[in-house]
């Protein structure tokens, strides 16, 4: 069986992607981390700086320990952090959160509508878009504070409200915690929803059952 450790910035994280994994990759083991203290000292901080990658790099090599095959970080605004992790665990496999959604988004092409809720998101994930291709970063305020209030339904509207009128090639929902509302994103618009958690899965499982 394949362990796999998840570490998560937001305690809204492990729900989506638990249900991608249960529903792509049912064999897999689930090892989950989670330190919201995180997302909200970056908040607070207004930037990355070298204590949160020490952070970052203490979470992975304790990930590590555990026999884990690939670790995965679902917390999206982290880049640098994450970057981090891989040098520091190569060749353990470390994955960043949405870099297989990007892939699957620079596959169709065209103009990408990139949502978040979380701000810092829309600061970090842009440039990890191949250059050439049309982003259209889409701010959500307050889905965030209606998820962390359980009012869900306010949540997944906020979001598709805020994608109303427009037109894209593909949206792909950026933070692990959007992915609930892909529903109803998909009834109000006309092109494919990608989110976090799904592509990640598929990637992983291509990965690591390759033959060879």
């Amino acid at each position: 069986m394949t362990r796999i450790a998840l570490i998560h910035a937001l305690r809204h994280s492990p729900p989506p992607i638990e249900a991608a994994f249960a529903e792509l990759w049912p064999e897999a083991q689930l090892t989950n981390l989670l330190d919201d203290s995180l997302s909200a000292d970056l908040a607070a901080a207004g930037a990355l700086d070298e204590r949160m990658t020490d952070r970052f790099l203490t979470l992975g090599r304790y990930a590590a320990s555990l026999g884990s095959e690939a670790i995965l970080f679902t917390c999206s605004a982290f880049g640098p952090c994450i970057e981090a992790v891989r040098a520091d665990l190569a060749p353990l496999p470390v994955r960043s959160p949405y870099e297989a959604m990007i892939a699957e988004a620079c596959a169709i092409g065209g103009r990408i509508g990139l949502v978040a809720s979380f701000a810092p998101t829309l600061e970090t994930m842009p440039a990890d878009f191949p250059p050439g291709v049309e982003i259209e970063p889409i701010y959500v305020e307050g889905a965030l504070l209606a998820l962390n209030a359980g009012d869900l339904d306010r949540h997944d509207d906020l979001v598709a409200s805020a994608l109303k009128g427009r037109r894209f090639d593909a949206v792909a929902l950026a933070q692990y915690s959007l992915a609930r509302a892909a529903p109803r994103v998909a009834a109000a618009m006309d092109a494919p929803v990608l989110t976090t958690p799904g592509a990640a899965v598929r990637e992983l499982r291509r990965a690591l059952l390759a033959p060879g």
